[in-house]
């Protein structure tokens, strides 16, 4: 599968200031552009570990006994440490967001340019979607996903209409989803306010600022 080159790759990894026998972690693997470019500056006694919970990101997998991929989220990140006995490391990678990879592939609905099913999944074994939260959420629920991880002015009113919206049938695809917000997209700022009320949609499936949050508060102990 194609995935497009990590932006600003070498000065990324430079920043990790590795050293040829250092342990490493690439939460964010996806295309496995900047795991390549750190297996480069190791050495014979190095090791890499990378985690993308992504199923797809587990055909660019690197054929390198330096290197192990885990097909979870980075929020366990600790605990697979563990598992491979791997207590300390010397530097970690960590490249937030949605992939471009992702935004490419229409039928995962993560992509204003596509219509598809209502998903936004970044791994298909997650319970919860973009169409349970669309269709299941309340009111409040809704509302504060809108406003709080979209920045949306109007989230009060877009949750309403969503909400009116599936009480006469169920919101299944993006483009009925577009079509119910019809009213709040002007045609000069469309795309714009689509892509914040897809950002918001998106981060509340993928439970990306709790698992960022996790993370984030296990790195100091392993870093230490």
């Amino acid at each position: 599968m194609m995935y497009h080159r990590p932006v600003l790759l070498k000065e990324s990894v430079d920043g990790l200031n590795i050293t040829e026998n250092g342990v490493y972690v690439d939460v964010t693997f996806g295309g496995g552009g900047h795991s390549k470019e750190i297996l480069k500056r190791l050495g014979d006694g190095g090791k890499l570990v990378a985690f993308d919970q992504d199923e797809d990101a587990l055909q660019n997998t690197i054929n390198d006994e330096r290197f192990t991929l885990i097909n979870e989220n980075y929020r366990f990140i600790k605990q697979f440490l563990k598992f491979y006995g791997i207590r300390k490391v010397d530097g970690i990678l960590a490249d937030f967001g949605v992939s471009s990879h992702q935004f490419d592939q229409p039928n995962r609905g993560f992509s204003t340019r596509f219509d598809a099913n209502l998903d936004m999944r970044m791994s298909q074994r997650n319970k919860l979607s973009a169409y349970k939260v669309v269709n299941k959420y309340g009111y409040d629920a809704l509302r504060k996903v809108l406003f709080e991880y979209g920045e949306l002015r109007n989230a009060n009113a877009m949750a309403k209409a969503i909400i009116d919206a599936r009480t006469e049938h169920p919101i299944n695809t993006t483009l009925e989803l577009k079509a119910v917000l019809g009213e709040f997209l002007p045609k000069a700022k469309e795309h714009k306010i689509l892509a914040q009320v897809y950002q918001a949609i998106r981060i509340e499936v993928n439970q990306e600022v709790e698992s960022s949050k996790e993370f984030l508060s296990q790195t100091p102990e392993l870093l230490s």
